[in-house]
């Protein structure tokens, strides 16, 4: 088995407190060696600014290959495109192309009157500028808004045509799911890396609801066990123990990277990677 690639997402900061706590996760992940980490925009893309500071901070102060999510809302083309500039100018060179949820309040996406449509769309835009590596997000489990399962499929093979190199997914619970969406992609054609989004779960609560906006499936199986753990104060050690076996599945699967949801929350995504064994001996030192 091959020793897999890590990354990381981050979210910019909006408060000094905030500030601290990305900067901590930074400091803490840094030493893993992650091949790239994220920087997302805030939901209606009310982050921008804030997402530009951080990827450039990280950019230059930790040297790592930082990827900046860029979205269609609330923006011409224009608009977003003399941000992806602003990004190549800088030195980024890496761009994670999504639609981008709705602004607070609306409850479906509706474009710009002068802006991309879709994220299909931006991938084009983007790859027509030969500036950039291009990822895309995918969804495992269905996608609240998809007609049925392979609406996500046929979409992320448009966004593959259009110009990404790779796709990163929503996160997922059990192996199976990514293991089942993989299959229908390669056989709907798409051979393009697919990367499993991995979200270590801080607080049980606050992730069920998360899943239920965005789709994901709960089994039964992880509700029980969180509501037993719970009850036995072992909540972070179970919450350890069922990434830890999410991401072996997904190893022995043979799945060659993962890309972690740090929610700006480093030591257990740290303590999974390292309960893998996959973090070089110099980095346990440094971040302990």
């Amino acid at each position: 088995m091959t020793e897999p690639r890590i990354s990381f997402e981050f979210f910019p900061p909006k408060s000094l407190q905030a500030s601290f706590r990305l900067w901590e996760t930074v400091q803490t992940l840094a030493p893993l060696g992650p091949e790239f980490v994220s920087v997302t925009y805030g939901a209606g893309g009310t982050t921008r600014k804030l997402t530009h500071e951080a990827v450039a901070t990280i950019q230059k102060n930790y040297g790592l290959t930082v990827a900046a999510h860029l979205t269609c809302v609330d923006a011409t083309r224009e608009e977003t495109m003399e941000i992806a500039e602003n990004y190549a100018r800088s030195g980024v060179t890496e761009i994670v192309a999504l639609r981008g949820d709705p602004p607070a309040g609306n409850k479906t996406f509706t474009p710009h009157p002068d802006g991309f449509a879709n994220s299909s769309e931006l991938v084009a835009a983007l790859a027509e500028t030969g500036k950039f590596n291009i990822r895309v997000g995918a969804y495992p489990d269905r996608h609240p808004e998809a007609r049925d399962e392979n609406s996500d499929v046929e979409w992320l093979k448009r966004k593959i045509d259009a110009g990404a190199s790779s796709a990163i997914t929503q996160f997922f619970f059990e192996a199976e799911t990514f293991f089942r969406f993989r299959d229908r992609c390669e056989k709907a054609g798409i051979d393009a890396p697919i990367i499993p989004g991995i979200l270590p779960i801080e607080n049980f609560d606050s992730v069920k609801s998360f899943a239920q906006r965005c789709g994901t499936r709960v089994p039964g199986w992880l509700n029980d066990a969180f509501e037993t753990a719970r009850r036995d104060d072992r909540h972070d050690l179970l919450a350890t123990a069922v990434c830890t076996e999410l991401c072996t599945d997904l190893l022995e699967g043979g799945v060659e990277d993962l890309h972690f949801y740090t929610l700006n929350k480093p030591h257990l995504a740290r303590d999974v990677i390292h309960a893998l064994g996959l973090a070089p001996a110099m980095s346990i030192e440094k971040v302990a």
